[in-house]
Parts: C-alpha cells; structure tokens; sequence
C-alpha cells in the first residue's frame, strides 16, 4: 500500500509518500480500501512531535477515513467486502489501506460521495460527544460554539440545531461568519471585532447560555465564564488559543459550573462502539435528507499531504480539508 510517513518531527516537509506493507486485519476488524481521509489538527500536532499516539495505535497519521471494506478479519459480524464505511480510527488514515474495528465504522448514505464521507466521523462524533454526552444539552437551551466554521464546529452548529437549541457562533472573518448563520447559527460573533460574552449576555437577556463548547481554550477561558449561567456547562473540545494561562476559577463556585474535556482518539474501544451507535442514529437519516451537511474546504490527493497540513496552519479554511487517494 501508499501512506504518507515521516522520519522525524517538523514542518509539512518531512511528509512523504511510501510503499509500506499492506496492514492485515486482526479480530474485530475491516480492511478498507480508503477513497478519502479527513485531517485534524492532532495530526498537525503528531507531526511536530507534540502529540503521541496512544498505545496501539498505527503511527501512520489520519484518524477518520471513507472507503470499500475489501477485507473481513475474524469475528467480524455486521459488515460485508464491499461495503461503503466512514470510520474513526486511532491513526493509519493517510494511507490507500487501513484496518478499521468494525465497530466504529458507519454505512455510508448513498447521497455522500467519499469525500463528503471522509469529513463525517471526527466532526460529528465530536459534535455529539460534546452536545449530548458531556454537555447534556437539552432542547430549548442556548448553546456558545467557538471557532463555529471548523470542521467540528460546523457539525456542533447543525447538530445543536437540530437538537432545538439556539445556536451563537464565533469566527474570525465574514465568510467564516456567513457560513455560520447559513447552517443555522441564530448569531454570528466575529472573534476579533465583537465582544462574545457580552453578546450571549445581551442576546439571553442577561441570563448567559446553557453550554459553550470550546475549541480556543486558554485565551478564551474569562469569556466563556462571564457568558455562562449559572448551572452552565462549558465543554473543551481543543486548544487552538493555547492550554496555559493565568484562570481564575472564582466563577466556577460562585456560578455554580461545570467544566469537562475529553478527547476521542484516546477513548476506550468499548466507550466508542456505544458513541458510534447512538451517533450513527442521530446523524445517518439527517445526512442522508440533506438536514445535516458535511462542508469541505478543500481537498488534496493524499501524496500532497504537507501542501494540505501547510493549508490547514493557515487557518483559512471553512469546514473540513480531505485527502484524497
């Protein structure tokens, strides 16, 4: 098979393309042949040598990918060769094979092509994950989603939406801002010229939102603490903004708050099959109708894989940006 590899950490130049072994399939696991892979900032990240994979995991970059299952390993029970999947996966995406547990991968609607696919599983997973699980949304609340035209954060708008919630939205440029409002943000809030908390203030009546979910981090940590009610809930998805800085914890007694983290790659097996599943349920029929979308950037053949980690560092881009092999 081709995948993209690197010898040592750095820039979107160390990336290459390279014949490796084909991977074999152990129990509980597909082999797809991968059509698209979708790419996050963890594999920024790991490609600098500031995110290790956990323990197991392929060191070949990609942790969501779409493609035809061409092999079945043992104890493989729901999926068929020839199947179209989109799956998350621990690492091994940037490649032309990869082994998927079967029980993270979902059936792909008809109405997606591979590369609208590919920018499902991280996205959405996430997106449900944080609203649902984590954040305990509820319909009629006011959900603050950061860096709302990301890959995860479009998914957060539209899943929250869906959910009957209202949506605010922050993002750095007036596309970013339109691409917001059009997936059903109710408010759009320019990260650079408009005051965040005070708008969410202002816009529940001085009450604050139910639930941020927030992919900035550190620099963002005193706004979401004035916009949050008291019994709200603020949900880090990631740290675009930095993970150190000077908090002040004050208002999570006084306002009676909850704060929680987590992140998908490292979640045990059983935990993501049972994520999958109640996700796959929400997602899959509004994917299939149109109510939910999937929003590419832009998409690289897989051996322009350092042309699309460069892509990604600018931070110009609105939704996902997927390789192509």
């Amino acid at each position: 098979m081709q995948a993209i590899v690197f010898d040592r950490p750095g820039g979107p130049e160390v990336l290459g393309l390279a014949e490796l072994p084909d991977p074999v399939p152990g129990p509980g696991e597909l082999l797809v042949r991968v059509h698209a892979a979708g790419l996050n900032r963890a594999d920024l990240l790991q490609r600098m040598g500031r995110y290790a994979p956990p323990t197991g995991a392929p060191e070949i970059l990609g942790l969501e990918l779409a493609g035809e299952v061409v092999g079945l390993g043992p104890e493989c029970a729901k999926r068929q060769v020839g199947d179209r999947v989109m799956a998350l996966v621990t690492g091994g995406a940037y490649a032309t094979l990869a082994t998927v547990p079967e029980v993270t991968a979902m059936p792909v609607p008809e109405s997606l092509d591979w590369v609208a696919a590919a920018a499902v599983p991280e996205a959405f997973l996430t997106a449900y994950l944080d609203l649902f699980d984590l954040g305990n949304l509820q319909a009629g609340e006011t959900v603050l989603v950061h860096a709302g035209a990301s890959g995860v954060g479009s998914a957060v708008i539209q899943v929250a939406r869906e959910a009957g919630a209202r949506v605010l939205a922050t993002a750095g440029s007036d596309e970013k801002l339109a691409l917001c409002r059009s997936l059903g943000a109710a408010i759009a809030i320019h990260r650079e010229r408009d005051n965040f908390a005070g708008i969410a203030l202002e816009s529940t009546g001085g009450a604050g939102v139910d639930l941020v979910i927030d992919l900035v981090g550190a620099a963002y940590w005193g706004g979401n603490m004035r916009a949050l009610r008291r019994g709200g809930r603020l949900v880090l998805v990631g740290f675009l903004g930095g993970s150190m800085g000077e908090l002040d914890l004050g208002p999570v007694l006084r306002k009676s708050l909850t704060v929680r983290g987590t992140t998908l790659r490292g979640t045990p097996l059983a935990d993501k099959a049972r994520l999958v599943e109640r996700c796959a349920a929400f997602i899959l029929p509004r994917l299939a109708d149109g109510r939910l979308r999937t929003i590419v950037d832009r998409k690289f053949p897989l051996a322009e894989a350092g042309a699309a980690h460069a892509y990604m560092a600018q931070n110009r881009n609105l939704g996902k940006i997927i390789l192509e092999t």
